[in-house]
């Protein structure tokens, strides 16, 4: 009888065990984890808070948000600006667009405490939405605890307001794309900038930023990550293995030709090849490659720190990715 109780006790004890065990590698006890992360995001609507109050309410604004006023401009120049007819258009067009910002903050939630998750030292960050000229060169700012979003860049590639802006740059002015616009300025200050000038480098560390994103927005498209539309990424994907032949075959991997970034690695219309194809491309396919390379890294390393993976010399990780893409 005490034979059995002991064994039974046994059993009771080694089956927690198994399934603490199991659960640690489970990718749904992660997801949990990282949803359960308590945090809130919150818009703060300057841009209502502005355009809508009285002159006499500039100084409160102004200790309010100090860092939203140059001291290099007089009083006279904001209260200027709050009447001005274009900034009260592109408000309107912004309170049409978001009657509600709840959705936004949903999505800049699920970014950020998976932000927290891999990086615990990371600040959650006081959000802003603003109006600026829809200039989509600072659509997103990101300063550690601060994050401004610029809303009048986000009315959507086929904004009327955005009439005469190029469309390879309109395509991200979708609200679709902020997490993306937010994540790489996050990666940007997580990834160490090389003294190599290759262009395997420039692929690499841009791919680094991509790839975080497949850590930290795992519900995002591909096309949301690289700011592709789907045809994009449809694009980079049945002519990979034709790419990676040219780059190959020019032997470009090692060559330190600032021309190469304009080329494929900068916003543009498309990639320049100097080919049939380049009308047919998206820009920036070196980052694409970059990103690709990295995936078959980890496919070899999966176990690889996300630190380690983000700190890995180009050429190491090229070395041992083994990548080759089939035709």
């Amino acid at each position: 009888m005490r034979l059995i109780i002991f064994r039974n006790v046994r059993f009771f004890l080694i089956i927690p065990l198994v399934s603490f065990l199991i659960g640690c590698d489970d990718p749904n006890t992660k997801k949990s984890e990282i949803l359960m992360i308590p945090l809130e995001i919150k818009i703060d609507r300057f841009d209502k808070k502005f355009h809508l109050s009285q002159a006499d309410d500039i100084q409160v604004l102004k200790t309010t948000y100090p860092y939203l006023f140059p001291e290099k401009f007089d009083d006279s120049v904001w209260i200027k600006r709050q009447k001005d007819s274009l900034q009260l258009l592109l408000l309107e067009n912004v309170e049409k667009k978001f009657t509600t910002t709840v959705s936004i903050e949903e999505n800049l939630e699920y970014l950020f405490k998976h932000l927290k998750y891999y990086f615990p030292e990371t600040t959650i960050p006081s959000v802003i939405g603003l109006i600026n000229n829809v200039d989509y060169q600072s659509k997103t700012i990101y300063a550690d605890s601060l994050l401004l979003i610029s809303l009048d860049t986000y009315l959507g590639a086929d904004h009327h307001l955005y009439e005469g802006i190029p469309q390879y740059i309109r395509q991200e002015m979708d609200i679709n794309f902020l997490p993306s616009h937010v994540a790489s300025k996050f990666a940007e200050s997580k990834i160490p900038p090389s003294n190599d000038r290759s262009f395997l480098s420039q692929m690499i560390y841009h791919g680094k930023q991509v790839y975080l994103k497949d850590w930290v927005l795992p519900r995002s498209s591909d096309a949301e990550k690289m700011l592709y539309t789907e045809q994009q990424i449809q694009w980079v994907i049945d002519n990979e293995a034709y790419m990676w032949q040219y780059i190959v075959e020019k032997q470009l991997l090692y060559n330190t030709d600032p021309s190469l970034s304009n080329r494929f690695i900068e916003p543009s219309p498309f990639s320049k090849f100097y080919l049939e194809i380049d009308n047919e491309s998206p820009g920036r396919i070196g980052v694409w490659i970059g990103w690709q390379i990295i995936k078959s890294y980890m496919k070899r390393y999966p176990d690889t720190e996300i630190s380690a993976l983000l700190n890995l010399p180009a050429q190491t990780l090229f070395s041992k990715s083994n990548y080759k893409p089939r035709r």
